[in-house]
């Protein structure tokens, strides 16, 4: 019987998971050289629902700090700026991309090395997680 009970949970919970109103893709990790303390994950949300939906936070053992950040260009100085959430409007989709809004990693466990995967938690407002498992990969400069 708690057999039963438990896996009715868990069917309820990958159900739930497999209907969240965020669909990621395109998702990777920065590759770095030996010793550099820092990273970054870029990624697109597409919010397939009729609300705004907010990324509140991403987390990941591979480094010390995680942040939600965003880089602008001022003259000649770039600026990278601590956010407390990123926004996804209802229907509509958000870049995460290098020179504008990423995930920031501070404190580096080990090289982040292409070819690899590493894991990378999301929390958004609407009370999901999803957990990712996401390449190691050199940066893709986009325009």
């Amino acid at each position: 019987m708690i057999l039963r009970g438990l896996l009715s949970a868990a069917l309820i919970t990958m159900s739930i998971s497999s209907f969240a109103a965020i669909e990621v893709s395109d998702g990777y990790f920065r590759a770095t050289p030996p010793g550099a303390p820092n990273s970054a994950a870029f990624l697109n949300l597409k919010n397939t629902s009729d609300q705004t939906i907010s990324l509140l936070s991403a987390s990941s053992p591979i480094a010390k700090t995680t942040e939600l950040h965003t880089m602008t260009m001022d003259g000649d100085v770039m600026q990278m700026r601590k956010l407390e959430s990123i926004d996804v409007s209802a229907q509509s989709t958000v870049q995460l991309k290098p020179g504008g809004l990423h995930v920031m990693f501070f404190g580096l466990e080990s090289p982040l090395v292409e070819g690899e995967s590493q894991k990378l938690q999301l929390e958004f407002s609407d009370g999901s997680f999803q957990m990712l498992e996401l390449p190691v990969q050199k940066v893709k400069m986009m325009h």
